[in-house]
């Protein structure tokens, strides 16, 4: 496949930024000579090295986002821009501009809504912490979507119109490619893995993921989606751990009732009954919410299907 075969398409590469001083120009300049008739975009998030003039000098149209984090940047791109492809990648140079074309040809082959390159596991590139916690992630996603990734957390993806025009993204931080994969596996839209070259940063550039702070609020953030998408399951699952409290607690102070005819433990029986009807309301909370997310979901195809 070359170039010309894109060249009827408005392309647009998203590439958000916060400190990226020695690795921005390099990104650029590699999707400029890979795709030579899109349009670069560097969204600064409050950089306080050269990053803007780096970006310019480049060639690259610069705006800025001052709310912190990178959903709040992402969800800024995805309003602003106007494309027929999206392709959002990091401005640290660790993703490989040459796949690409690949990944956009793949999405137009297939009809899909989004591809993500997935990355190449190196010791070098991708440190230990990074690698594990991006598998116990992408199996707990997988786990609750019948899926079957391998790299949700994978920032370079290529993404159609109608998928960037209809997520109303609500991450603020790191969370945002695990929105993404979510919002995606949850209304079937059709999406595919393929495989990149990921490449250690720049020297003298530093990663602004934390394994551990960073991890708890994905983790803390895949929880509410789960909860938010499926609500049923969710709810369904804590009130059967609150109904097993329940009878843990319930179960001996009935047995004492029918030997000896008395409670004796009077507020054990209380907090029984009390953490049983929190059980019971917990189901039937998760029952009239999955009608109403079933309702969400019905409304956001809809729109999604006037997309074009």
């Amino acid at each position: 496949m070359t170039v010309d075969n894109l060249s009827s398409l408005k392309i647009a590469v998203l590439l958000p930024c916060y400190n990226e001083e020695g690795a921005i120009a390099n990104t650029i300049t590699g999707f400029q000579t890979v795709l030579p008739q899109s349009v670069i975009y560097v969204y600064d998030n409050n950089s306080t090295d050269n990053t803007i003039l780096e970006a310019r000098h480049a060639g690259a149209i610069v705006r800025k986002e001052p709310n912190q984090g990178k959903g709040e940047v992402v969800r800024r791109m995805f309003a602003d821009v106007e494309a027929d492809i999206y392709i959002m990648a990091d401005g640290d140079a660790t993703y490989d501009p040459q796949a690409a074309p690949l990944l956009i040809q793949t999405l137009i082959d297939n009809q899909l809504d989004m591809v993500v390159g997935t990355r190449s596991v190196s010791q070098k590139a991708y440190p230990t912490g990074h690698i594990l916690g991006n598998i116990a992630f992408s199996n707990l996603i997988n786990k609750f979507f019948n899926a079957s990734l391998q790299d949700v957390f994978s920032g370079y993806r290529v993404m159609s119109r109608r998928f960037v025009k209809t997520i109303p993204v609500l991450s603020s931080g790191f969370e945002i490619e695990t929105e993404l994969t979510v919002h995606a596996l949850h209304h079937k839209f059709p999406m595919l893995e393929v495989p990149t070259t990921y490449h250690a940063r720049p020297e003298g550039t530093t990663s602004k993921l934390n394994t551990f702070s960073d991890g708890f609020r994905i983790l803390s953030f895949i929880f509410f989606l789960i909860r938010d998408v499926k609500p049923l399951l969710f709810f369904a699952s804590a009130s059967f751990v609150l109904s097993m409290i329940s009878l843990s607690l319930g179960i001996p102070v009935i047995i004492e009732f029918i030997e000896t005819g008395l409670v004796a433990r009077f507020p054990t029986a209380i907090l029984a009954s009390s953490i049983g009807i929190i059980a019971i309301l917990s189901l039937f909370t998760g029952l009239i919410l999955d009608n109403v997310s079933r309702g969400r979901v019905e409304t956001k195809l809809l729109h999604y299907l006037n997309r074009h």
